[in-house]
C-alpha cells in the first residue's frame, strides 16, 4: 500500500488514524539487504519509481555477482551501468539471462520487459557522442520509454537537424548529447516547447578539457528549459527523461 492509498482510507474513514501511523513507518523503514559490502535498497521503487541500478565499475567480481544475484531473485530485473564484458561474464555465471550491450556498457536482466510508451527523443552532436547517447537511450528503454534517437545532427550541418523537427516537436522531453563546444542542445532549446537535457561528453581535442569546457558552456546556455547532467552521463539523463516522459503519459510513481 503506497502512502497515497494509505492517506486515502484515512480520509475516507476505512482506517484509523494509529493503523495509518503504523503503516507509515514500515513504508519508511525501507527493507533492505545488509552483509559487509552492500546495503541493497529493495523498497525503492516504491518510494520513486525505479529500482536499484548497479554501478559496475571498480566492483569486485563476488561483490558484483551477489549484488546482481539479490537484486534479480527480489526485483525480477537489474540494470547495471558502466560494465565491462569481463563483468558481464561474471554476472553472466549467476544468471544467465543477462545480455550486454558493449557500446553503453550495460547489463540488463528483465524477466518481462516492459511495454513502450511516449517518446524520448535521444540526439547526438557527432557519431563519437553515441556511446553515452545509447546509455541513455538503453535506459530509458529498460524503464518503458519509447526512445527515437537522431544521431549525428550537430550544429556543423544544422540542416540534418531542421529536417527532423518534427520529431523533436512531438517528443516528451529531449537529450542532447555533444561535446566539442556543446552547442547542439542550446540550439534544440530554442526550437522546442518541451524540456531538453544536455549531456556534456568528453569528446573534443585538448581545449575540450575532458568535457569540461562542453559542461561549462551547456551551464551558460542562453536557450530556455534546459538542464545539465554531469560529463558522459547518459544514466542520469536518462532517470530524468523518464520521469518526465512518464508524467507526459499520466503514468508516474504516486507514493
Amino acid at each position: 500500500m503506497t502512502t497515497l492509498e494509505i492517506l486515502e482510507k484515512v480520509k475516507a474513514g476505512q482506517l484509523e488514524i494509529e493503523s495509518a501511523r503504523q503503516l507509515l513507518g514500515s513504508l519508511n523503514a525501507a527493507p533492505q539487504s545488509e552483509n559487509n559490502f552492500a546495503r541493497l535498497d529493495f523498497s525503492r521503487k516504491q518510494r520513486t519509481g525505479f529500482n536499484e541500478v548497479v554501478f559496475c565499475q571498480n566492483k569486485e567480481d563476488a561483490f558484483l555477482k551477489d549484488i546482481f544475484a539479490e537484486l534479480f531473485s527480489k526485483n525480477g530485473e537489474v540494470l547495471g551501468t558502466r560494465a565491462t564484458i569481463h563483468q558481464f561474464e561474471i554476472v553472466k555465471q549467476v544468471l544467465p539471462a543477462a545480455v550486454y550491450d558493449e557500446r553503453s556498457r550495460l547489463i540488463k536482466v528483465q524477466k518481462t520487459p516492459p511495454a513502450l510508451t511516449g517518446k524520448i527523443a535521444v540526439c547526438t552532436a557527432g557519431t563519437a557522442d553515441i556511446n553515452v547517447a545509447e546509455e541513455a537511450a538503453q535506459c530509458a528503454e529498460f524503464w518503458g520509454s519509447r526512445v527515437e534517437r537522431l544521431y549525428d545532427v550537430g550544429v556543423s550541418g544544422l540542416h540534418r537537424l531542421v529536417s527532423k523537427l518534427d520529431i523533436l516537436q512531438n517528443a516528451s522531453c529531449i537529450i542532447a548529447v555533444a561535446g566539442m563546444e556543446g552547442a547542439l542542445a542550446s540550439v534544440i532549446g530554442g526550437l522546442v516547447s518541451v524540456p531538453v537535457i544536455a549531456v556534456p561528453t568528453s569528446v573534443g581535442y585538448g581545449a575540450n578539457l575532458a568535457g569540461l569546457s562542453t559542461l561549462l558552456s551547456m551551464i551558460n546556455s542562453c536557450a530556455n528549459g534546459i538542464c545539465v547532467v554531469n560529463i558522459d552521463n547518459g544514466f542520469g539523463a536518462a532517470y530524468t527523461a523518464t520521469q518526465i516522459n512518464r508524467l507526459a503519459q499520466g503514468t508516474a510513481a504516486k507514493n
